[in-house]
């Protein structure tokens, strides 16, 4: 264990960079936003401020809001979702809730206050092409040198994965609701 702990000294000492991350959670495993809001709350232990953007996600009652929501000083919360894909039934009227949503993200992205940008489900967003890609992509790469930017959802893109500095991807299991179990308070919303 000593010479690991020499080793491991070794490569710690050689990172001396600190920058903005753009972050992404992806796949078909429960946590990913889960995992983004347990940044936010650690970025808000560190007195940063938080912007945080919910592309599918509708305004109906969730525990993450309702945490966010006790520190208005240091927390924006923007849920701008029409619900589920499934349940709209109307791509033009996903397609405006999406570009709305983005023209919030760029405001918060862009705010030099921010610290912390979370944009929940974006990946969703741009599976169905409610947004430009290139746009995204192009934004997210010019994004002040110390914002971190965190993006949730299935399927990210690959040029998407691409530009970022940290990608996890969350792999199925398990899930209750295979077994007939509903989605409950405090773990799925």
């Amino acid at each position: 264990m000593k010479k690991r702990k020499e080793l491991q000294d070794k490569k710690v000492s050689d990172k001396t960079e600190e920058k903005g991350l753009l972050i992404v959670h992806t796949g078909t495993g429960k946590g990913k936003s889960t995992a983004a809001f347990g940044m936010a709350m650690r970025a808000i232990a560190h007195g940063y401020k938080v912007g945080v953007v919910q592309y599918i996600k509708g305004p109906w009652h969730s525990g993450e809001r309702d945490i966010l929501d006790k520190f208005p000083d240091q927390v924006q919360t923007h849920a701008m979702g029409e619900g589920f894909t499934w349940e709209t039934q109307d791509r033009e009227r996903d397609i405006a809730a999406a570009t709305k949503a983005w023209d919030k993200a760029k405001e918060l992205i862009a705010d030099p206050e921010i610290r912390m940008v979370i944009l929940d489900e974006l990946n969703i967003a741009l599976r169905y092409d409610y947004l430009p890609l290139d746009e995204v992509l192009e934004v997210l790469a010019a994004r002040p040198e110390d914002k971190h930017v965190v993006v949730t959802g299935r399927n990210a893109k690959p040029e998407l994965v691409e530009i970022a500095d940290l990608v996890t991807e969350m792999t199925l299991v398990k899930h209750p609701f295979k077994a007939g179990i509903k989605a409950q308070a405090g773990i799925e919303f």
